[in-house]
């Protein structure tokens, strides 16, 4: 089954609170972890997909509006907690397996090397009408 595996990001900022206001070496150790998690999954071969996603501040939220066109508004809403930091997708055998590789992901080390305890979203792909999700 394919499951996307999505890392939030707590803050509203890149450079606020988050890997952009880390010491470099605290960077470089977190980078490091994802590096081994990922080579892991391409190991096992249950990596499909990975996607990192820019900061919230380069981002556009686009609504179409009723007569015609669209509301186009930068960044994140103030009232924002967390952002979409980016994803795996993955073909594993089990939810459960799905639920211990999220686990893994969200322990990543983060300033001090203490464990992130990040949350990381795990949904299910849906398939088309006919197709193995």
């Amino acid at each position: 089954m394919k499951y996307v595996l999505m890392m939030h990001s707590a803050g509203k900022s890149w450079d606020e609170d988050g890997l952009g206001s880390w010491p470099p070496e605290a960077m470089e150790a977190h980078l490091a972890f994802l590096r081994a998690f990922n080579a892991a999954l391409v190991e096992s071969g249950e990596l499909v997909q990975i996607v990192a996603l820019v900061s919230p501040e380069e981002m556009r939220m686009v609504r179409a509006k009723t007569g015609g066109g669209a509301t186009i508004t930068d960044g994140p809403y103030p009232e924002s907690k967390e952002f979409l930091a980016g994803f795996w997708m993955i073909d594993v055998e089990s939810l459960d397996r799905a639920l211990e590789l999220a686990a893994q992901a969200s322990a990543g080390p983060g300033p001090d090397g203490k464990p992130l305890n990040m949350p990381i979203q795990v949904r299910a792909v849906m398939g088309g009408p006919g197709q193995e999700m």
